[in-house]
């Protein structure tokens, strides 16, 4: 029996699915450009985002295979970027301080910030996660 590390939750994914034509499920399995993709295009036209409900489990697979598990839950820190983004606390979180009070400071750095860690966070968190087990 292998040990699969569970690094992204299938549930999360299912309830962020519910604003998936906004693409919130696509950019939490590690997926920014569909969805990118899938902001702009309300889930392509609302047919990607019926069809993403059966590939949530497969997505789910690919994120927990792809991302670093540690410390730091990747489920927390995209409830935190999702609801309080513009306030740094998912950067806080991550132990990412500084950056985290100028968010706070900025309006999460003009909403520009916010959007480069809708592309990166799932990055971010597995460099972290790496960095904490050298230690």
């Amino acid at each position: 029996m292998v040990n699969r590390q569970n690094t992204h939750s299938v549930l999360l994914g299912y309830l962020i699915w519910i604003f998936g034509f906004l693409g919130s499920h696509r950019f939490y399995y590690g997926k920014p450009i569909t969805g990118t993709i899938w902001f702009f295009t309300f889930g392509l036209f609302f047919i990607g985002w019926i069809i993403d409900l059966f590939l949530i489990p497969s997505m789910d697979a690919q994120a927990d295979s792809r991302f670093r598990e540690g410390d730091i839950n990747y489920s927390i820190s995209w409830l935190l970027l999702t609801f309080t983004g513009v306030f740094g606390l998912h950067r806080m979180y991550m132990g990412k301080w500084f950056t985290g009070i100028i968010y706070l400071l900025t309006g999460g750095l003009f909403l520009i910030g916010i959007l480069y860690d809708f592309w990166t966070l799932n990055e971010q968190v597995s460099e972290r996660n790496r960095d904490v087990k050298r230690w």
